[in-house]
This record gives C-alpha cells, structure tokens and sequence, in this order.
C-alpha cells in the first residue's frame, strides 16, 4: 500500500545529513529497526524507490527519516537534500530483519547507524538500555551522526572509531580491535554498513565464537 505524506520539519544532523519528519498515516506502525521503501512524489522521481529505515519512535505524531545525501551525483539523495517543508513523499509497507534480540554489541559504519536509530531510542525510553553497547565508525568525527543522542543514551558504552581523522587516532574495526573491546562473544552483535565492512566482521565474530544466529544484519 501506497501513502503520499507530506514533509512536516527537515533538520541538518550533520554536514551531509539531514532528518525528515512527515506526516504519519493513521494506524501506520513498524518495529523499531524496520524500512520502507520511498519515493519523492514528483514526476521525475515517483518511480525510483529507495529503502530507508523509520528513525522515530511508534508513539511520535509523526514519522522520520534520517538520511545521508549523495551530493556527487543526480541521485534520490541528492534530490531530497533539495526538499522543502511541505513537499510530499511516497512511502510503502514496512519490512526489515533487523529486530532486537537482546543486549548485545550494535556495530556501524557511517549511514549504517539508521537502523538502529529507533531501537535504541526505544531502550533509552524505556529504561532498558541495560549493557547494550554501541561501536560507531566513521571516517571523521564531523561524519558521527547523533553523537550526542548517544553520549546521553549510552555514555561510556558508545564507542566512536575514526578511519581518516587527522587530528585522532585513526582505527578500524578488524579482529584486532574486536578482540580487544568485546567482552562477550556469545551475546547478540547488530550489524550495518556498508556491504563490505557487514561481511569482512561478521566473518571475524564467527570465528571468535560468535554464533551465526546471533550476527544480525539485512541479508
């Protein structure tokens, strides 16, 4: 099912980043870590759907989207970095598999922390943010989105990685890193990023005794 709903508050997260809130149809509800697919109702533009994740929680009067723009080339992104209060989008029904399990590691490579926007907001709001810990990489500290929603939510248990940040140590997250910082293999690990960095650490966590079962990520 279809539902064109209309831009309601557009904020600038970061320097390529920007959250989109719009309206929400009634009844419309999804599990915190879900997507759908979105087009923006323009004729140029109605029939190229793209997944982004639902970064609101259920109980907010609207819906929200917090998205990453392709400035680069003449693409969605870079076309809805152009949108104003009032344009209209086109979402769809709701899927996605990454769902919480329980207390684990949430690991992310830049846009990749979308999905997990929601399920840990809900914890937070819950109070049931327990030992949950978040490794967020990035290539430079101006790249972290949210960082402060997570030094509120997490504190000590937010872990920000740099790649190319010239004035920090730059680290990655190899099995070196991993061994280092994880203190328990046979808890949950949430996975999103880009293609390679899911399968190359979601490799190294099965071989360090994480059970595949519990490695989760859109497949």
């Amino acid at each position: 099912m279809e539902h064109i709903v209309k831009i309601l508050a557009i904020t600038q997260v970061t320097h390529d980043v920007k959250s989109y809130r719009f309206e929400k149809p009634d009844g419309f509800r999804f599990e915190p870590g879900q997507a759908t697919d979105v087009s923006i109702n323009q004729e140029k533009w109605k029939a190229e759907l793209r997944p982004f994740t639902f970064t609101a929680l259920n109980e907010w009067p609207y819906l929200e989207f917090t998205i990453k723009s392709y400035r680069d080339h003449d693409g969605v992104t870079n076309a809805l970095d152009s949108l104003q209060v009032g344009d209209e989008l086109i979402i769809r029904d709701v899927w996605g598999v990454i769902t919480y399990q329980g207390e684990g590691y949430f690991i992310a490579g830049g846009a990749g922390i979308t999905p997990f926007i929601a399920i840990l907001r809900q914890l937070h709001k819950d109070g049931k943010m327990g030992a949950n810990e978040l490794f967020f990489s990035n290539k430079t500290a101006d790249d972290i989105i949210l960082r402060s929603d997570w030094d509120e939510m997490l504190g000590q248990q937010a872990h920000y990685i740099l790649t190319q940040d010239a004035t920090s140590p730059q680290e990655h997250i190899d099995k070196a890193y991993l061994i280092n910082y994880i203190k328990d293999f046979s808890k949950p690990f949430y996975i999103c990023g880009p293609d390679k960095m899911v399968a190359s650490i979601s490799q190294i966590l099965t071989e360090l005794g994480a059970k595949p079962e519990a490695v989760i990520f859109e497949k």
